[in-house]
């Protein structure tokens, strides 16, 4: 047990030599082509990424949950700019806090990252061509925070029952399992491909309440699957799409080492916080998700209905599998 410990309060080299080798490399851009003076148009997306990239590490939630909507609505960023900036970002935020997770031997569930991350991986190149260009931002923005709300709400009342048992993987893994999350990841790289992220919060949702998988191991494995998905966005828009903007390598570039140091700080902080106080904190980040979207958006009475409809027919659909798998 003291061993274990002491594992845990070591600064995993993996991770070490990750995050020095990002930093030397963007002083050294920075230093060789003058770019510092960039920080007086891209502060307040610095601002934005610290409280995002923390938030990523230390829940289900990617960076881009806090940045998208934020750069888009009140940054007045475009969308596909800030969709791929989420992707290029997470694959430095979102690796460095999967590296400390694996250098930590943090509990994580492969089976769930595994099966989960082959669905994502094509749902991510079947959203980014056939459904990306066909969808509405704020339709989507809309559907996004009233799904995850029904979930944080479903969750808390399943957390209510003083008898809710949990565990540290899925019970009795099967090939209808596998089938499960291969689906659910279907559908969260499609989401992802609009956002920027989505497949961890998504299918945190199965595991949580269907599968009653404890938060604090949902949220790492959620962590390392948005890494998996977020380095094959990136790809796929720099290297088959080609359409990574000018704007969105200048933002990468300006929140680089912010989110180099607050992402794994946020898997770090995680680490040591009860499953309970995980859930709170996701509670409370759902919330503001949600109201900050209304109060930015301000939608119209038809779109409030539709989110009153996707909220209620969420929170039925996540109680529903929690019955389904308790009976």
């Amino acid at each position: 047990m003291q061993s274990n410990n002491k594992t845990k309060t070591t600064i995993p080299w993996l991770y070490l030599c990750f995050l020095v080798a990002v930093m030397s490399g963007w002083f050294w851009y920075m230093i060789s082509h003058n770019s510092f003076e960039l920080y007086t148009r891209q502060w307040a997306t610095v601002i934005t990424m610290v409280f995002g990239s923390f938030i990523a590490g230390a829940s289900p939630e990617g960076s881009a949950a806090v940045a998208y909507p934020i750069f888009t609505l009140i940054l007045k960023i475009p969308p596909a700019v800030a969709r791929n900036f989420a992707f290029a970002i997470q694959s430095i935020g979102m690796t460095s806090a999967t590296l400390l997770i694996i250098g930590l031997k943090l509990k994580v569930d492969w089976n769930y990252i595994i099966f989960v991350s082959i669905g994502g991986i094509f749902g991510l190149f079947l959203g980014t061509y056939y459904v990306v260009p066909y969808i509405s931002p704020v339709q989507a923005k809309l559907f996004f925070v009233s799904l995850w709300l029904s979930f944080g709400i479903a969750l808390w009342l399943q957390n209510r029952k003083p008898e809710r048992e949990v565990f540290d993987s899925i019970q009795s893994f099967q090939s209808s399992d596998k089938v499960k999350l291969i689906s659910f990841g279907l559908i969260g790289g499609i989401i992802s491909s609009i956002f920027g992220t989505g497949i961890n919060i998504f299918t945190f949702c199965l595991m949580t309440i269907y599968y009653r998988v404890s938060e604090k191991v949902a949220t790492p494995s959620s962590v390392i699957i948005m890494t998996i998905e977020t380095i094959l966005g990136l790809f796929i828009h720099t290297q088959l799409i080609h359409d990574f903007q000018s704007q969105a390598f200048e933002i990468w570039l300006a929140c680089v080492p912010f989110v180099a140091i607050f992402a794994p700080l946020g898997a770090f902080v995680i680490s040591k916080m009860p499953r309970k106080g995980i859930a709170t904190l996701l509670y409370v980040i759902l919330i503001i998700q949600f109201f900050g979207a209304m109060w930015v958006i301000k939608p119209s009475i038809s779109q409030i209905i539709v989110c009153g409809l996707i909220l209620s027919g969420g929170i039925g659909l996540f109680s529903y599998l929690a019955r389904v798998r308790q009976e």
